[in-house]
């Protein structure tokens, strides 16, 4: 078996219908990833998350290197066994929470060094020790070591973060070891600025990698924004490898991105969210501890085939949040992992089928015509 490869099946205008293979397993795309940050899905069994549809988790190199240690984690057999979840893990190179989680941050040309926001401890990360941890963790798709600069910014502070982080991906992908099944995953950068995103595209395609993210979106700017800066962005990345728009989103980012040409999703969104009592649902948010829902004996979602809410009211889903059960975040954080995966379905659906536009439409309209009535 070769490197971690990407079939192309199907195209219907700019979405895309392919199929990811590697060496735990393949993946359908377009695909949602669901987050487990810390060797695990928050209120989720590994189970249950594949129960969902989900075929790809993801790690995080910041959090696993604080706790428990890579180190320890390839003692005891990897993250695979470790969290037991025998498909693709992918896992990010711990740039992005560098910048948002530690502290007394300093960044060099070599790499960062920082304090841990558990404890204060010491810590320096650096391209080469990205790449290491992750091959130590196992990580079936690993990502380039990058520098997420705050925003807004003056363009020649984002220009030279994007300079120093293609520098940085060359120095990844040489510590990189390469494997059957295995890849490694390119970071575009460069803010709004289209010229610095091309520029960056350009760049990461010289060195060459399995795949190409967009990183440094979805980090306050409007959605507008966004879906412009793909437009100008996705038609750079090479067209035979998939497309990973990082940290995204709603299901309405998803759709339009989707659109745009990209393949691959991750989000704590829907994880989060099932932990605050909100759902996503065929008629958009529903909160769950509003008051209108606890003498409400009807389903949260009449359209859901979710077999964790299979019976359940909405009355009892509002009491379980109110009294702080337990059982109401991890219900719900199942629900919407299973909306999302069926979100992604359809998608794959209505592009093998040539009829994305109009499966697009009907899935905004779904999200725009409002909850249910309250019972009268």
């Amino acid at each position: 078996m070769s490197a971690l490869s990407f079939e192309l099946i199907k195209t219907d205008g700019k979405a895309r219908r392919g199929r990811l293979h590697t060496a735990h397993g393949t993946a359908e795309t377009p695909t949602f990833m669901v987050v487990g940050t810390a060797g695990t899905v928050k209120a989720m069994t590994m189970e249950s998350v594949k129960a969902t549809g989900a075929e790809i988790v993801l790690g995080n190199t910041y959090h696993l290197m604080l706790r428990p240690s890579a180190e320890r984690i390839a003692r005891l057999g990897g993250l695979h066994q470790f969290m037991r979840w025998p498909g693709p893990i992918l896992t990010d190179s711990g740039g992005f929470q560098v910048m948002s989680l530690s502290k007394l941050r300093k960044i060099t040309e070599k790499g960062v060094t920082f304090r841990s926001h558990i404890d204060g401890a010491a810590y320096e990360l650096n391209p080469e020790r990205s790449t290491e941890i992750q091959h130590l963790l196992d990580a079936t798709i690993t990502m380039a070591f990058d520098e997420c600069p705050k925003l807004p910014a003056e363009k020649k502070v984002i220009a030279d973060s994007m300079e120093m982080s293609m520098r940085w991906a060359a120095r990844s992908r040489t510590a990189f070891k390469a494997r059957p099944g295995y890849g490694q995953f390119g970071i575009n950068q460069g803010g709004t600025e289209i010229d610095l995103r091309i520029r960056s595209a350009e760049l990461l395609t010289q060195i060459g990698f399995e795949g190409y993210a967009v990183g440094g979106l979805a980090v306050g700017e409007p959605q507008a924004e966004m879906f412009r800066v793909l437009d100008d962005v996705v038609p750079a990345l090479p067209a035979d490898k998939p497309h990973y728009l990082m940290g995204v989103g709603t299901p309405e980012d998803l759709i339009g991105a989707v659109e745009r040409g990209i393949d691959m999703f991750d989000c704590v969104m829907p994880t989060r969210s099932g932990r605050t009592a909100l759902a996503f649902t065929s008629r958009g948010k529903v909160n769950l501890r509003n008051a209108r829902h606890q003498d409400d004996h009807r389903p949260l979602d009449e359209e859901c085939q979710c077999p964790a809410l299979a019976g359940v009211t909405r009355a009892y889903l509002h009491h379980l949040f109110r009294c702080e059960e337990i059982l109401g975040p991890m219900l719900l954080t199942w629900h919407n992992i299973h909306f999302y995966q069926n979100l992604m379905k359809r998608m794959r659906d209505a592009i093998e089928q040539g009829r994305f536009a109009d499966t697009a439409a009907q899935m905004r309209g779904e999200l725009q015509r409002g909850d249910i009535a309250p019972l009268g």
